[in-house]
């Protein structure tokens, strides 16, 4: 079959053989396109991919003519949308971050604790209501998820997070106190 009857088939029966036989022969003219727009081998591959995957759809509400034309102004419109949603997340170098976080680590401005520090935190812990204190423990103490919690409490999730907010703020309070 040719380009024309392979999409006429597509669109009347669904058969993704025919859609894949299609597709294929562009594969590698659409990694390019991709690559010239993402700049980025494994960004582009998985773009192609996902162009296949909405053509699943597209093709079969779209009057197509010339399919290879179509094809590429589609994913040329693709790897642009792409580019627009990209600009949108803020991606943070962590080695620029690393020695500014480092410097804060090792401030010498911070208050050394001293044991009747932690005597104070382990009394002001102990008065939290019971499920604040179970909840404190489990968080900070054994480093449990929320999940973890909730699955060894039986408290509901909202009930978890809530514990923890309001004993860690009540934490603060009767440090401050003592």
């Amino acid at each position: 079959m040719n380009e024309k009857e392979l999409l006429q088939h597509y669109r009347q029966t669904g058969n993704l053989d025919s859609l894949g036989k299609l597709y294929s022969p562009y594969m590698s003219l659409l990694y390019g396109v991709c690559f010239k727009y993402l700049q980025d081998a494994e960004q582009s591959q998985d773009a192609v991919m996902q162009i296949f995957d909405e053509l699943i759809v597209k093709l079969r509400t779209h009057e197509v003519d010339n399919f290879k034309s179509w094809l590429y102004v589609y994913a040329r419109n693709y790897c642009l949308m792409q580019l627009r949603k990209d600009k949108q997340i803020t991606k943070v170098d962590i080695e620029d971050n690393l020695y500014e976080s480092e410097q804060k680590l090792s401030s010498k401005d911070e208050k050394r604790w001293e044991e009747q520090d932690f005597d104070k935190l382990e009394t002001c812990i102990a008065g939290l209501a019971s499920e604040q204190e179970q909840c404190i423990r489990l968080f900070y103490l054994e480093q449990k998820c929320y999940k973890d919690i909730v699955d060894l409490t039986g408290f509901e999730l909202s009930k978890v997070k809530s514990y923890i907010q309001n004993g860690r703020r009540n934490l603060k309070i009767c440090m401050e106190k003592k």
